[in-house]
């Protein structure tokens, strides 16, 4: 699956997520995966509809099995919640009461604290059609609400609980900035790699006839550096580039690539094929 590594540690923290009785097994599948998305592994389910275990959700989960397999099974939401310090409960309704409200990223901080401090969490989601009951929010601590278009507020249950998971990934984040990976170190271009870029460019469109009229090749010239400096090309790209330039030089429509060599050292437009000091195809991709 595309973006796995099972050669990095794996997170699995942080707190239980409680499905209160969840209706499609696909549903409890997609909860799972974007658990493990965001470092969260512990699933509680109460009374799902469809029983359990269930190859839906096995299917849906795209191999969040560390979630999926250890997923508790408890016959009432009380259960579910016993052994829990603090819980909250999710909803996009107005409820009146005295529970206090907050934002997702409120929420995931005190989250946050507390698991810091060893305590056991939770967060109760609701039925994907009517959500969590009045009876089950006053099982909970506080309540989180999220910023939605308040004439469209219902949320997919998988979406709902990717959103709480991806707040909560993002209070062990040193700063916002921070990113799971990084691109790989490049090797800056070197001047001379540049001038040999801009001679390969420059010879190629000499001997096209680009510089017209002659008058202003100087200042063609110019503006073509300033293009090809800006980038602030690595050596890899320079290579690249040039790859390119070799085969447009050596190649033509008539004769690709792989058509066999052209006649008389020539290529297919009727021009000579680049010296052996060009960059080749073949470099370019190395």
């Amino acid at each position: 699956m595309a973006g796995t590594n099972s050669e990095r540690p794996l997170l699995a923290e942080g707190p239980a997520i409680i499905l209160v009785h969840p209706q499609l097994g696909e549903n409890i599948g997609m909860v799972a995966r974007a658990m493990a998305n965001f470092g969260l592994a512990e699933l509680r389910l109460v009374n799902p509809r469809d029983g359990w275990p269930s190859e839906k959700a096995q299917a849906a989960a795209s191999r969040a099995d560390h979630v999926i397999n250890a997923a508790k099974l408890y016959e009432t939401t009380e259960e579910a919640v016993a052994d829990l310090n603090f819980v909250y409960a999710t909803t996009a309704r107005d409820r009146y009461g005295y529970k206090p409200v907050r934002a997702p990223g409120v929420a995931a901080e005190t989250l946050r604290g507390r698991f810091v401090k060893g305590e056991k969490t939770g967060i109760l989601f609701g039925r994907e059609r009517t959500g969590l009951t009045n009876e089950e929010i006053a099982l909970a601590d506080e309540i989180v609400t999220f910023p939605v278009n308040p004439a469209f507020a219902s949320l997919n249950l998988a979406q709902a609980v990717l959103l709480m998971s991806y707040e909560w990934m993002k209070t062990s984040m040193v700063s916002e900035d921070q990113t799971s990976f990084h691109a790989l170190p490049q090797q800056p271009a070197t001047k001379t790699d540049l001038q040999g870029l801009f001679d390969h460019v420059e010879e190629a469109l000499d001997s096209r006839g680009y510089f017209r009229p002659l008058a202003k090749r100087p200042k063609l010239v110019d503006n073509l550096r300033a293009v090809l400096t800006r980038p602030a090309f690595s050596a890899t790209e320079i290579r690249v580039i040039r790859g390119v330039i070799s085969s447009l030089d050596r190649f033509s429509r008539e004769t690709p690539r792989g058509a066999g060599a052209p006649a008389d050292g020539r290529s297919g437009a009727g021009r000579p094929v680049a010296s052996p000091e060009t960059v080749t195809p073949d470099e370019s991709e190395g």
